[in-house]
């Protein structure tokens, strides 16, 4: 059984949904520290004055989610960013060939947003995937109930599933224990993102932006640009 284990990101990019397409079960860690510079809370999406951030404001000491594991992280909702940020998403993809298709499951989401950030950007990118035409097993770490440190905590949910072969994005190779997944009887996959470019609304085009920008562009087309 292929599996891979990631954090919740909000709109995430296609190579996020390459990796949920190549396995059998996918599971979000949500159980591990908020990471303020990441992609938890934020991703980018092409306009005409180039790529700009959507973020989703989170509240803590500071405005920071330091020390708040990301299921716990809560979102600043006292402001009307939402509305706002749909107004953004119009203004870049209003003339987008799937713009019309597409829009309401974004407002759908965004119409109330709920009070923790991870209960936005998992069933967000859940929907997501599922428009992509990607039905998986979709699982969150905080319910599997597995602790430990980085490898022993990955290697001891991959057990726990049953899986024998752990997909991974290449960023992990700087810290992944290789060696101990093959030695407990799992393989490892490492992801490489190199994907066709496709006509955007803006050009020059960008990769990294997030999947609203092949699906406003491609519609049911943008799952083939996943490879």
């Amino acid at each position: 059984m292929k599996c891979a284990i990631l954090q919740p990101s909000y709109l995430p990019w296609r190579g996020y949904f390459d990796l949920i397409q190549r396995v059998d079960t996918f599971v979000f860690y949500d159980s591990v520290q908020y990471d303020k510079h990441g992609w938890r809370n934020r991703n980018r999406i092409k306009t005409a004055n180039g790529p700009v951030w959507l973020t989703v404001p989170v509240v803590s000491k500071g405005n920071v989610a330091e020390g708040l594991l990301i299921k716990d992280v809560p979102i600043q909702n006292e402001k009307p960013w939402a509305r706002k940020q749909l107004g953004t998403i119009r203004q870049a993809y209003g003339r987008a060939p799937f713009f019309d298709r597409y829009m309401p499951l974004v407002e759908e989401f965004l119409a109330e947003p709920p009070d923790l950030l991870a209960e936005l950007t998992i069933p967000t990118t859940v929907a997501l995937a599922k428009e992509l035409g990607i039905e998986r097993t979709f699982l969150r770490s905080s319910e599997i109930g597995i602790d430990g440190e980085r490898t022993d905590r990955l290697i001891a949910i991959l057990q726990k599933l049953g899986a024998t072969r752990y997909i991974s994005g290449p960023s992990a190779r700087s810290y992944l224990e290789e060696d101990r997944l093959t030695e407990v009887g799992i393989s490892i996959e490492w992801m490489e993102y190199d994907y066709p470019e496709y006509e955007q609304l803006h050009p020059p085009y960008e990769q990294s932006v997030s999947i609203l920008d092949p699906l406003f562009m491609k519609g049911p087309e943008a799952a083939g640009l996943i490879p």
